[in-house]
């Protein structure tokens, strides 16, 4: 997230960060990604055309999905689940 933070006056103290609304809908479809939302249904919240543009755009986020659907596939042919 591109958040820009300024340090406050001497007597406020701490810092203050301004964030976009374009960070918080990033934020919202990484979170929903990593939590393991399909990637169909995030691309049709943010509206891209295609599930290709948010895959590739938040692939970073899904790094087991090739192990995690390989699994599943084990589990519906009679092997042992992971």
């Amino acid at each position: 997230m591109a958040a820009s933070c300024r340090a406050r006056s001497a007597s406020g103290g701490g810092t203050f960060c301004s964030i976009r609304l374009h960070d918080t809908r990033h934020t919202a479809a990484s979170l929903m990604l990593a939590a393991g939302e399909a990637p169909k249904v995030v691309a049709e919240l943010l509206g891209h055309y295609s599930p290709t543009i948010t895959v590739n755009v938040y692939q970073h986020l899904m790094p087991g999905m090739g192990e995690a659907a390989a699994n599943r596939l084990t589990g519906l042919l009679g092997g042992m689940p992971a």
